[in-house]
């Protein structure tokens, strides 16, 4: 599948703020399953972005500016073709051992409510693979998704309420996983929106490590392993870690707008 993206972020400062840093983690990287066939980054304010990777392997554009400024709009427009592998990440940078990834995180870390949910999710089960596809499930039918829900929840007060955004049930994922002693972390991207559904900004889900396997992906929103309709961005611990924007500015209200399209292009198919 063929798909095109269009993502814009405005930053509204009132009064105008007088320096901003910003760390952008809004570019995929190409894999077995994920062809990125043309991206581009860029700020509408004469400032240099400086390109590099993050700890994470990540591709991290950082932008500052130390001028008097009022509003900023941020751009990531690309082309991505993409192709259905069940979930299954092969090829992808990996910059740090999957055991790395049983390290316990601010958002995404397990309480008793947590642990005595993944357990009785999987009674009687001890096959890695088989515990995730039933966590996925409960986790699906056990929580109510709000696409608008407030960012950067921690687990979990997320599933104290039984409802949270695509972030937060990735965050629930990952500490029920973890709980298993299965390496999981948190991946942002894009999503192509089937009819009726709205987005402005990026989508979240888990990869869990399976030996044999490797990093598989897992959308308990969807009750789902990822597929063509997917583009992978970036990882992290959390939803901290893999956040497309995190930054400072000097003083002032700061107000966000976003905006996203992203579209299958036309003429082409499913590999």
């Amino acid at each position: 599948m063929r798909i095109k993206i269009f993502h814009e972020t405005t930053y509204a400062y009132a009064p105008p703020a007088r320096w901003i840093i910003q760390n952008l983690r809004l570019t995929p990287r190409s894999f077995d399953s994920q062809y990125v066939l043309r991206w581009r980054v860029s700020v509408d304010v004469d400032g240099s972005l400086r390109h590099s990777e993050d700890s994470l392997g990540n591709v991290v554009h950082a932008f500052s500016y130390q001028k008097p400024l009022d509003r900023l709009t941020i751009s990531a427009v690309g082309e991505v073709e993409t192709s259905d592998a069940i979930g299954v990440v092969r090829g992808a940078v990996e910059t740090l051992p999957h055991a790395m990834f049983l390290r316990a995180s601010p958002l995404a870390h397990i309480n008793g409510s947590i642990r005595d949910f993944a357990a009785a999710a999987t009674a009687g089960v001890t096959d890695p693979l088989e515990r995730l596809h039933m966590l996925m499930g409960a986790l699906h039918k056990e929580m109510t998704f709000e696409a608008d829900a407030p960012a950067r929840t921690a687990a979990a007060e997320a599933f104290a309420l039984r409802k949270g955004g695509a972030g937060d049930f990735a965050h629930i994922f990952i500490a029920c996983a973890q709980s298993f002693d299965i390496p999981a972390r948190l991946v942002s991207g894009y999503v192509v929106p089937s009819e009726g559904e709205t987005g402005n900004g990026l989508y979240a889900w888990a990869e869990a490590f399976v030996p044999g396997f490797g990093w598989i992906a897992f959308d308990a929103v969807h009750d789902l392993c990822p597929n063509a309709d997917y583009v992978r961005v970036a990882v992290g611990f959390d939803a901290l870690s893999a956040a497309p924007f995190r930054g400072s500015h000097s003083g002032g209200d700061e107000a966000v707008t976003s905006a996203l399209r992203i579209e299958q292009a036309m003429g082409q198919g499913q590999n």
